[in-house]
């Protein structure tokens, strides 16, 4: 992926590849330990807090073309269930591999004077800068890939009641009686109204339940 920004050595996701120098078959592996940037996930669903611990386990390795990074990032990730809203934590593990080109050579390890004309192509291929690489942008794609884009807190959450808002999982007999809004509202009617009325609308109502039955 092309980019105009230079790189930070200081930053702990820029990694230095210079000691695999352009030897075809050369191999580093690292291990660091880092505090999780800001924003890591999925946006308001799930991810991992910023400045948590997350831990990466890199190899690197020299081919004509560049240099080929796989590895593995580790952390806690809390978010909360899409069901009944209670938190939720997961272990993540996310899988990653790119190939980092020399941006002096084709998809073929050739060398070549500029990087490709094609902007398209440059903007689908990563590169590496004087002998770094900016591991943030893989990193972020390759956990959003690998958290659930819909977190429960248990494969068979209930959910939360639609009237009340309990959380059904902790009481699955929980449940409502269905009440007619017609006699709803004649009962909150009967409230504001004085003795002497109560009773005509009692016959009423009893008028109402004749009909019914008939």
């Amino acid at each position: 992926m092309a980019s105009n920004a230079r790189l930070d050595h200081r930053n702990p996701l820029v990694f230095d590849t210079h000691e695999l120098g352009r030897r075809p078959g050369a191999l580093q592996r690292l291990t660091r330990e880092i505090d999780a940037p800001r924003d890591l996930g999925i946006q308001g669903v799930i991810g991992v807090p910023e400045g948590a611990p997350l831990e990466l386990e890199l190899r690197l390795e020299s081919v004509m073309e560049g240099v080929l990074v796989t590895g593995t990032a580790r952390a806690q990730a809390e978010g909360e269930c899409v069901r009944c809203l209670e938190p939720v934590g997961l272990e993540l593990e996310a899988d990653f591999q790119e190939l980092f080109s020399y941006p002096d050579a084709d998809d073929r390890g050739r060398v070549i004077a500029e990087p490709g004309d094609d902007a398209e192509d440059d903007e689908d291929r990563f590169y590496l800068e004087d002998g770094l690489f900016d591991l943030e942008p893989l990193l972020r794609d390759a956990v959003v890939l690998a958290l659930p884009m819909q977190p429960v807190c248990q494969d068979d959450c209930l959910g939360l009641c639609s009237e009340c808002g309990a959380r059904l999982t902790d009481d699955p007999d929980h449940h409502h009686d269905a009440v007619d809004i017609r006699w709803a509202a004649l009962q909150g009617l009967a409230g504001s109204l004085e003795p002497g009325e109560k009773d005509e609308m009692s016959g009423a109502e009893a008028g109402v339940d004749e009909k019914q039955e008939k």
